[in-house]
């Protein structure tokens, strides 16, 4: 265990809290300590009000800046304040990271911890408590980019059928229920969180033929539904014995709870098994199925990053692996100037 994750800790700092926890008291007394609290406080009041950050998010920022004032602490000697953070260097950022790095932490982590300190920064900077230069003035760690590898057609299309579980002893109401979720996950290109994230009354049945998603950061996007989807979602509300109200999850467990996202991870667990599929075959894969074989079959970038719900196309060209060959090949045809 890390010297600088001490066990037990808040998510925020108090004003009670030992200074060798980690908590924003200096020599000069409480009223210090009071000010680190306030601005961490608000802080991460900023980051899920405004920003709209995800409560683990929020939750991982508050503990990457409490492991970092408990460095501060040791490492300078005295407890952390806004005062000691605004005259911070460079050279303690890197000194920071080299710690963590000898502690075991990897580069996706440290590129999180960076980021939740850079945004700490600016919002002292806001408040006229601090400067973010010497925060932004660190370069972070290289992260090699490991995105899942796409499922062959074929298999994609086997891992929502009921079909693809002959011999499964389960309930047929409970086939058809993982069956339906994981048709959208590679149907729509959906996050689990927001196959998961539906209510009934957003079911694609009838008719409908889309629904409105929500994705990170709260913003909503409107996804087609292909027919095949949309059945397998009708033949899953027939079967379930459990009452969906409009309001209520579209998706449920045993015992008519929320349905867990673990549940549909041990569900591609047994179909790795099943149908010898490789360990890369997870349900975020099934996402990257989706973009993937649209990508393959001629379909538009930009519309693909709509689908996905992508801010930046950046982000679904890193996410479909397209090369700059096609790309170019893509601006010779298109661009009247070419």
């Amino acid at each position: 265990m890390s010297r600088y994750q001490p066990r037990h800790q808040p998510i925020l700092p108090t004003d009670d809290s030992p200074a060798s926890a980690g908590t924003p008291v200096d020599k000069d007394g409480a009223e210090a300590g009071h000010g680190l609290f306030v601005a961490t406080t608000t802080w991460l009041s900023y980051l899920a009000a405004e920003r709209r950050l995800s409560p683990k998010t929020v939750e991982a920022y508050g503990r990457d800046l409490r492991q970092f004032l408990t460095f501060l602490t040791e490492y300078q000697g005295e407890p952390a304040s806004l005062r000691t953070i605004a005259a911070l260097g460079p050279a303690d950022i890197r000194a920071f990271l080299a710690a963590r790095r000898r502690d075991g932490i990897g580069s996706h982590s440290l590129m999180r911890q960076l980021a939740a300190l850079r945004s700490f920064a600016r919002h002292l900077e806001r408040s006229g408590a601090g400067n973010a230069s010497a925060f932004a003035a660190v370069r972070g760690p290289k992260v090699k980019k490991n995105l899942p590898r796409p499922l062959a057609v074929t298999a994609a299309k086997a891992v929502t059928t009921i079909e693809s579980r002959a011999g499964d002893d389960r309930a047929e109401w409970i086939l058809a229920r993982d069956a339906a979720v994981l048709a959208l996950l590679y149907g729509c290109g959906l996050r689990i969180s927001e196959a998961l994230g539906l209510q009934r009354r957003h079911a694609p049945v009838d008719g409908q033929m889309d629904i409105a998603v929500t994705g990170k950061g709260g913003k909503t996007r409107g996804v087609p539904v292909l027919p095949q989807v949309s059945r397998a979602i009708a033949d899953y509300i027939a079967a379930c014995p459990h009452p969906l109200p409009p309001e209520g999850p579209l998706f449920v467990g045993t015992r008519g709870g929320p349905l867990s996202p673990r549940i549909v991870q041990l569900v591609m667990e047994n179909l790795r098994g099943a149908l010898g599929l490789p360990a890369s075959a997870t349900p975020h894969a099934l996402r990257h199925s989706f973009a993937t074989h649209l990508l393959g079959r001629g379909g538009d970038l930009r519309a693909i990053q709509e689908l996905l719900g992508h801010a930046s196309l950046s982000t679904t060209q890193n996410y479909t692996k397209v090369d700059a060959a096609r790309l170019l090949a893509a601006y010779d045809a298109a661009h009247p100037r070419a």
